[in-house]
C-alpha cells in the first residue's frame, strides 16, 4: 500500500530549493518573522519553485498542467483535493509524483464497503511482551494520501478522515498522533458508476479545499504516453525538486500574501450571491470563503505576485466553491449544475478594479 518516494541526493535537492542568494528556506523563515507581508523577491522565489514542481510532475502526467497547478495550490494552501474522474486517468500517478517531487511519502487506500476506520487511522494492539498497548499507524500517516473511490466506504469510515483533514492529527483512545507536514488527502470518486456508493455528506465535502477532474489526455499527450508503454508507471521515479521542509516554508510564505480589503469585499459578495441564488438550497459556507482567499494567495505567489488580484478569485471560484453548493431538486431536474451557478454569479458580481497595492 505504501509508495515510497525516489531518493535524491541532499545536495541536488538543496540546490533546486534555493532561488535568489538570500532566499533559501532558512532565510525565508527569517523573513517571515521580520516582515508581515510577502516581498516581491520572495514572490519571485516562490514562483520559481512552484514552476519546477509543476514541470517535474508533468513529466508523468502529460498535458495536465492546469490540474497539476491546482493540486500544488491545494498542497501549499494546507488543503485537500477531491477528484471526480473515471478510472485510468492518472490519479495514483499524480499522488505518487507529487510526493516524490517533495521528497515525501505517498500511500494509497482503496475504499470499499468493508473498510473500517482503524484500517485508515491505525489501531492500538496489545503487546504481551511489554504488557502494554502499542499504536500501529495506518496509511493516513504519509505526506500525500490517495483515498481511492472514497464514496464506496460507509459514512462511519469516511468520517474517520474528518479530524485528520481538519487538524492533521489522529486521536486514538484519547491520544493525539500528528500525521506530519506537509500533508494532503487526494480523494477520488467515480461520477458515472454510483451503484453501491455512499454520497459524501456536506460537512465532509466542505473539508475539501478544491474539487476538479483530471480527464483524458489530448491526442498529442496520448501518443507520447503510448510511446512509453514499455515502462510501467510505478517503475519511473521522479527526482525530488525540494525537501518537504521547503513546502512547509512556502505554505507559511503564501499566507503572508497581501489581500486588499476590496478583494475581501468581492469574495463576501460572491458568497452572499451563492446563498441568495434561487437554484441553490445551501450556499457557500464561511469555510468556503476562507478557502477561496487562501488559494488565491497561493495562486498569486505562484504567479510571482505578492498581492491578490480579482483574476485570482475568478480563476479559483469554480474548483473551490462549486462542490460546496447544494442545489434545489427542481433546479437539478432542469439541468442546472453547481458550475453553471458559480459561472453566472461571477458574471453578475462586479469585481473591484485591479491595482498594485504596493
Amino acid at each position: 500500500m505504501s509508495m515510497a518516494a525516489g531518493s535524491t541526493s541532499a545536495e541536488s535537492v538543496s540546490a533546486t530549493s534555493t532561488g535568489p542568494a538570500s532566499m533559501n528556506s532558512e532565510s525565508t523563515n527569517s523573513g517571515l518573522r521580520n516582515s508581515p507581508s510577502m516581498s516581491p523577491a520572495q514572490a519571485a522565489w516562490f514562483a520559481e519553485i512552484f514552476e519546477r514542481l509543476v514541470t517535474n510532475v508533468e513529466a508523468i502526467l502529460l498535458g495536465k498542467t492546469h490540474v497539476i497547478r491546482l493540486a500544488f495550490t491545494a498542497l501549499l494552501s494546507d488543503g485537500h483535493l477531491l477528484l471526480e474522474d473515471v478510472p485510468g486517468t492518472g490519479k495514483t500517478s499524480l499522488a505518487r509524483a507529487m510526493a516524490e517531487s517533495v521528497q515525501g511519502e505517498s500511500n494509497r487506500v482503496q475504499f470499499t464497503p468493508d473498510l473500517l476506520p482503524g484500517d485508515i487511522t491505525g489501531v492500538n494492539i496489545y503487546d504481551q511482551r511489554s504488557a502494554a498497548f502499542e499504536f500501529h499507524r495506518g496509511p493516513i500517516f504519509a505526506n500525500i494520501v490517495l483515498a481511492d473511490e472514497i464514496n464506496r466506504a460507509s459514512p462511519k469510515t469516511q468520517s474517520a478522515l474528518l479530524e485528520v483533514m481538519e487538524e492533521s492529527r489522529v486521536t486514538i483512545d484519547g491520544v493525539a498522533y500528528p500525521v506530519g507536514s506537509p500533508f494532503m488527502v487526494i480523494a477520488t470518486q467515480n461520477p458515472i458508476e454510483q451503484a453501491g456508493t455512499y454520497r459524501l455528506p456536506e460537512a465532509q465535502l466542505d473539508r475539501f479545499l478544491m474539487r476538479t477532474s483530471i480527464g483524458y489526455p489530448d491526442h498529442a499527450s496520448t501518443v507520447r504516453i503510448l510511446e512509453g508503454a514499455d515502462q510501467k508507471a510505478h517503475e519511473r521515479v521522479l527526482p525530488a525538486v525540494v525537501p518537504g521542509a521547503t513546502i512547509v516554508n512556502m505554505s507559511a510564505l503564501a499566507r503572508s500574501v497581501h489581500v486588499d480589503p476590496s478583494i475581501n469585499d468581492y469574495v463576501s459578495r460572491l458568497v452572499d450571491a451563492s446563498r441568495a441564488a434561487t437554484e441553490v438550497r445551501l450556499g457557500v459556507s464561511v469555510r468556503g470563503a476562507l478557502a477561496l482567499i487562501r488559494t488565491a494567495k497561493t495562486r498569486a505567489a505562484a504567479d510571482g505576485r505578492h498581492y491578490v488580484v480579482p483574476d485570482d478569485i475568478k480563476a479559483l471560484a469554480e474548483p473551490v466553491l462549486a462542490h460546496r453548493l447544494v442545489l434545489e431538486p427542481e433546479a437539478e431536474f432542469d439541468g442546472v449544475t453547481a458550475l453553471s451557478v458559480i459561472g453566472q454569479i461571477l458574471l453578475e458580481t462586479p469585481p473591484p478594479s485591479e491595482r498594485d497595492p504596493m
